[in-house]
């Protein structure tokens, strides 16, 4: 079923569609949002993967201070 999505006409056609929808202004703001997505997925996944074992845990909660 998806074997033919990504031919050249059919990203053509999609690009077309894009941009009558965002217009030629909007397209760079949205591809460089969708790039730094990206690359930010990208860089906490290679993070995930260098340190397993350095995993934070959260401060014990301590006892409010009372004035008396």
């Amino acid at each position: 079923m998806l074997e033919g999505l990504f031919q050249p006409t059919h990203l053509i056609i999609i690009l077309v569609i894009a941009l009558f929808i965002f217009g030629p202004k909007k397209l760079p703001e949205l591809g460089q949002g969708l790039g730094k997505g990206i690359r930010s997925f990208k860089d906490s996944m290679r993070q995930a993967t260098e340190e397993p074992e350095k995993v934070e845990h959260p401060a014990p909660p301590t006892e409010p201070v009372t004035k008396a």
